[in-house]
């Protein structure tokens, strides 16, 4: 068996590499090492077992292989278009090849009246069938290719291209590597795992996912390959959770007092959706438990998360706790602050808003009554994680639309105690199952799956640019029966690179369409100064604007049950779940909704179908899901600024969600029997969770 470290030689060595092509492979790849070429996948495999003829060839076709010889060379045209072409030719037939570069080198490698192996993508120009830059190969070093009847291919890069590193190229560099390998790679599962799933080695997994013979030599490989991928995700996850669990104490909450009861008795606005009722109680568990509360709180757009946070937070008061809130924008944290002061009302709790424009003389009020402990909840933005904010006793912590916030800035925040509060994270974007797993696999969710009783569910329409005037008129009809409208446009100002609606112009257009003094309007953006952005908004939570003219800084937080209209301008613009977010601002009150949808006339494909989602659904989740099968999850992971711990590189969580409940329960089952991996047969699976992770900073602590 060979060792761990030939894996980790680097690339420079390998042969056919060398130092230019090394560097070149790490800048464009990320291929440093022997491993990181081998764990290099291919992208999607073309059968290289049927020739066709030429007279069959049809552009129609995808990549086709063909034996013939080359007649001769010849070129075509002048200047940037010159090119190189040459007459290929079988018993039925003759075809061009073309080159637009590298032709020395062609003329100089390929002889015409020797039969070569041509391989690549059919088309037509002026009536004759041709390919472009194929692959070619003389026919006898047919039998010196690694046996493989899928041919792998391999995503590269222009730059890569235009040194000659192509697809064929990798390929060749893996087989050079495996032959190089004469004995077998070291598992990095314990044989048990190996044996009772079912998985092929590790070593053979290796080799035939770049050289398969065939279609179920290729499915083992994959199999084995995204099991061990999605398994040492979820051992990590869970690992971290356990020691958790095992190493830190949370305080006890140990009783509900004369705040949660006042407040639950005589403040409550309406009786708890059953599923409210069953988050509290498992936040209540938690909270007595003795271990540090680690929960995310999802729930769709008005499903009530906030009334859940202040309940948890007057469990934290009744037990002689501090507990805080931080949310994204100071639009959010008003809202917050504007919400809890309301539904306090009456009640002898102490409650203070800091924010980036908040006063110095408000700030040192804050900063004292937090040390002297008569500051009971404190709701904020970025400025929580100041320096000079320092609490007396932070037993619970609230994080609203907490992938907003870099993981740095929330540990910040941790940080401020001795020892660590409980901590909830709330999110209004719900997250595909699959994802939680993965994403947030080292918290316990809690789910709000419905919504207050009363609301009523928002109608989506779709409108085209022509269809305007329609909307126009049906904004006049929502207007004369005293409602209020959101417009919401991508951007600020109009862009030479995109074509999509701005609010600049839009500003104009509904000025002229709505005039003064018969309407009023409002404008929100975010290069307004706060003070400007507060008076516009002012002006429409009074009533006084009928029209909010705003760019998607009014995504969140923002709840005036009286809107009943947000047009979505350019909606082709926006992803699934800033289109739900934004739908999300109306329906807040007992009156129907609506929710405009408007896109130029021609849709692509993907756009179309997120249009079609929009309208067929107002389930959050069920558009969650959509949008990882869509986006795919490298985008969606991106807009929650969380880490999956390491790239994936052949697993797909759009794809593989019955792959990762599957390997998270058998993650479980191991730590349950052995949380710390000290078995002598679990030996192998902590070594490799420190090879893969050791680089890793663990923020599990910290949500």
């Amino acid at each position: 068996m060979i060792k761990q470290e030939f894996l980790d030689t680097e690339i420079t060595y390998l042969q056919g590499v060398g130092p230019k092509r090394a560097e070149l492979l790490n800048k464009e790849l990320g291929i440093l090492t022997f491993r990181d070429l081998l764990y290099y996948f291919p992208f999607k495999y073309i059968d290289r077992t049927r020739f066709y003829k030429i007279e069959e060839l049809d552009p129609e076709l995808p990549f086709v292989q063909v034996k013939g010889i080359i007649k001769g060379y010849y070129t075509e045209g002048h200047g940037p278009g010159k090119r190189l072409a040459a007459d290929f030719q079988d018993e039925t037939g003759t075809i061009k090849l073309v080159w637009f570069k590298g032709g020395k080198w062609i003329t100089g490698s390929f002889t015409p009246g020797v039969e070569y192996i041509v391989f690549g993508k059919p088309g037509v120009f002026n009536g004759i069938v041709n390919i472009i830059h194929p692959e070619i190969e003389a026919v006898d070093k047919l039998a010196e290719r690694i046996n493989s009847a899928l041919q792998a291919q391999y995503n590269t890069t222009e730059r890569l291209k235009n040194q000659f590193v192509t697809s064929k190229t990798l390929s060749k560099l893996i087989g050079n590597m495996l032959k190089q390998i004469k004995v077998k790679l070291p598992e990095t599962l314990p044989s048990y795992l190996v044996t009772r799933y079912k998985l092929i080695e590790l070593h053979e997994a290796l080799h035939k996912i770049h050289f398969p013979a065939n279609p179920d030599e290729l499915e083992k490989a994959r199999r084995r390959l995204k099991f061990e991928e999605l398994f040492y995700i979820q051992l990590n996850l869970l690992r971290f959770k356990t020691n958790r669990n095992l190493k830190l104490k949370g305080f006890v909450f140990a009783s509900v007092g004369d705040n949660f009861n006042n407040f639950y008795y005589n403040n409550l606005p309406f009786t708890l959706t059953n599923a409210q009722k069953r988050v509290m109680k498992e936040i209540r568990k938690d909270l007595g438990s003795g271990k540090q509360m680690n929960r995310l709180l999802q729930g769709d757009v008005g499903s009530g998360k906030t009334l859940v946070a202040l309940m948890s937070m007057l469990i934290a008061l009744d037990n002689g706790y501090q507990a805080c809130i931080m949310a994204p924008t100071e639009i959010l944290a008003n809202q917050h602050y504007q919400t809890i002061s309301k539904l306090l009302a009456g009640i002898d709790i102490k409650i203070h808003m800091l924010t980036g424009s908040s006063k110095k003389s408000s700030r040192k009020i804050i900063s004292e009554s937090l040390l002297d402990k008569s500051l009971n909840i404190l709701i904020g933005t970025h400025a929580l994680l100041e320096e000079n904010v320092q609490f007396a006793n932070l037993g619970l912590v609230i994080i609203d639309e907490q992938h907003r916030f870099g993981v740095a800035q929330r540990a910040r925040l941790w940080q401020k105690n001795l020892n660590p509060p409980h901590i909830l994270v709330m999110t209004a974007t719900p997250i595909p199952r699959t994802l939680a797993m993965t994403v947030y696999g080292d918290l316990d969710v809690s789910v709000i799956d419905e919504l207050p009783p009363g609301r009523v569910p928002i109608k989506t329409m779709h409108f085209t640019d022509s269809e305007r005037n329609k909307v126009f008129g049906f904004i006049r009809n929502q207007i004369s029966e005293k409602r209020q409208i959101y417009i919401v446009y991508p951007l600020i100002k109009e862009s030479e690179t995109m074509d999509y609606k701005d609010l600049e112009d839009g500003w104009d257009t509904i000025s002229r369409v709505f005039p003064a003094p018969k309407y009023c309007l409002s404008i929100v953006h975010g290069k307004m100064t706060p003070q400007n952005k507060e008076m516009s908004m002012k002006l429409f939570k009074d009533g006084i604007a009928q029209i909010l003219i705003a760019t998607t800084v009014i995504e969140v937080g923002v709840d005036i049950p009286n809107a009943t209209v947000m047009v979505i301008e350019s909606a082709e613009r926006f992803g699934l779940s800033q289109l739900h977010q934004l739908r999300g601002r109306v329906g807040r009150g007992a009156d129907q909704s609506y929710c405009i949808l408007m896109t130029s006339d021609k849709l692509s494909k993907e756009a179309a179908r997120r249009i079609e989602v929009m309208i067929s659904t107002n389930d959050g989740f069920e558009i969650a899901e959509t949008d990882l099968q869509l986006r795919g999850p490298g985008d969606i992971e991106g807009t929650l600024q969380s880490g999956i711990p390491f790239d994936l590189k052949i697993a797909d969580l759009g794809k593989d969600g019955q792959l990762i409940e599957y390997v998270r329960h058998i993650a479980e089952e191991i730590l349950n029997l052995d949380p710390l991996l000290e078995n002598s047969q679990n030996l192998v699976m902590r070594a490799e969770l420190k090879r893969l992770f050791n680089q890793k900073q663990s923020w599990s602590n910290i949500s």
